[in-house]
């Protein structure tokens, strides 16, 4: 992507089943009401970290089946016997952090589905926030979650603006697709 100047850019070269174009023109910067989908989001953004996005999209079947489908309490209750399955399993990320991050994150949102209903709910519960504070608040949570995982998760989740520029044809379904807080918040 280095010849590029965003991410828009390059996917608009890319044809329209590639991997990267197929996530930006469906997915980048969309809202997502479901929890285990908000949860596969931040896993996914937790193994991207030293390594391209499109090899997670790449892999993110083989995520989905590793980790049962992203079903939270079903991770959330992971033994070793399950960190060793994930460990050994040449499909997905095999990093010991980020694999102990999707177990305790799990149990991290069960938590919050207790407290807020949701962890969508508590998200909304949150926004807007600045991405300082946003960190700031993961952090308080969760494992493994920088500026850079949660700011990507924020964005690709449609909690902070700057998935697509302004240019970008999609932008405008993104908006669209928006709640009203999202569309007026700066990111």
């Amino acid at each position: 992507m280095a010849d590029f100047a965003s991410y828009c850019d390059f996917c608009a070269s890319r044809d329209t089943d590639d991997v990267d174009r197929a996530y930006h023109d469906t997915r980048y910067g969309f809202p997502i009401e479901d929890d285990g989908e908000l949860f596969a989001l931040l896993i996914m953004e937790i193994n991207q970290a030293g390594l391209s996005w499109r090899t997670i999209l790449n892999k993110e079947p083989n995520f989905r089946k590793a980790y049962d489908g992203f079903d939270i309490p079903t991770v959330a209750a992971y033994g070793e016997a399950d960190r060793a399955r994930l460990l050994a399993d040449a499909g997905i990320i095999r990093n010991r952090l980020k694999v102990d991050a999707a177990i305790h994150n799990a149990g991290a949102i069960l938590d919050l589905q207790r407290e807020y209903g949701s962890f969508k709910a508590w998200l909304d519960a949150h926004h807007p926030l600045e991405k300082a504070a946003w960190v700031k608040l993961f952090k308080t949570r969760f494992k493994f979650v920088g500026g850079e995982i949660v700011g990507e998760f924020l964005m690709s989740s449609g909690y902070l603006k700057g998935a697509h520029t302004e240019t970008c044809p999609i932008q405008k379904a993104v908006l669209e697709a928006c709640p009203a807080w999202a569309r007026s918040t700066e990111g």
